[in-house]
């Protein structure tokens, strides 16, 4: 296989990463306003209500009693609370990651730019091309001098 197909083959694998990754954003943001526009304050009553009602039917002062009830509730509702802070830190951690991954691109690329425009030969090329290099092509380059 020659390195210009192999080239072409990662900045296809990049785009098609890109594109899903900004549909994964899309598809998440419509379900999350989904969900929160789906439950309104009618609905919540209605759903506690509909609790309580089984709560006390299946098993008055059993195994779940009251008590049981709002145990399990507070569990669980700190379990969504935990796993939102994690979902919320989890993105956190990947926009800072990708921000230095950007300054080190950019670094790259400065790096690149700098060598490609210092000898004579290597002028033109540079000159023909304003746009700086993405991250595997500055890399690239580097390799290759």
């Amino acid at each position: 296989m020659n390195f210009d197909t192999l080239q072409r083959r990662v900045r296809r694998a990049e785009a098609v990463v890109q594109v899903r990754s900004e549909e994964t954003t899309q598809q998440w943001g419509a379900l999350n306003q989904v969900w929160r526009s789906a439950w309104t304050p009618g609905r919540i009553i209605v759903a506690g209500l509909a609790g309580g009602f089984l709560a006390g039917k299946l098993e008055p002062g059993g195994a779940f009693s009251g008590a049981r009830w709002l145990q399990m509730i507070g569990s669980v509702s700190g379990l969504v609370a935990s796993a939102q802070a994690s979902v919320a830190s989890f993105a956190a951690a990947a926009a800072g990651m990708a921000a230095s991954a950007a300054n080190e691109s950019a670094d790259e690329a400065e790096q690149a730019a700098e060598t490609a425009t210092a000898p004579a030969a290597k002028a033109a090329p540079a000159a023909a091309n304003p746009m700086p290099p993405r991250a595997a092509e500055a890399a690239t380059e580097l390799s290759e001098s």
